[in-house]
């Protein structure tokens, strides 16, 4: 007989689906955008208009259990420094949050951005 506690299940890190932060603008198809929503998403586009910020991006909503240490992303061909100033332009644009721990910080992609920017370019079904 072990006296070892089981250890609880982890924290989720990411919100469900359909909570945090809401949807920045209507799918293009809908109507068109107000001068705020043009604002939102044009921002949005333009964090993801660079390439290395593409990379990194791509790097962390697609690394293992939705979040990635800057450790393990940041070998996209430029220095520490310039990493960390488009890893900031991602977080500002509101396409990353961030948490440190210990000495490195962690980027998640909010699952509700990546739903919100994939409502935006959606068709309006013709059927």
């Amino acid at each position: 007989m072990s006296n070892a506690k089981a250890s609880p299940p982890p924290l989720p890190l990411l919100e469900p689906a359909g909570q945090g932060t809401a949807p920045c603008c209507p799918p293009l198809t809908e109507r068109p955008f107000s001068a705020e929503e043009a604002e939102t998403a044009a921002r949005m586009f333009k964090a993801l208009g660079d390439p290395v910020r593409l990379r990194l991006f791509s790097a962390v909503a697609s690394h293992e259990g939705g979040e990635a240490c800057v450790c393990d992303i940041s070998d996209v061909g430029v220095s520490q420094p310039t990493v960390s100033h488009h890893l900031k332009k991602l977080k500002d644009a509101g396409l990353l949050t961030s948490e440190r721990r210990g000495t490195w910080v962690y980027y998640r992609v909010e699952p509700s951005v990546l739903a919100a920017m994939g409502q935006l370019l959606t068709l309006r079904s013709t059927a």
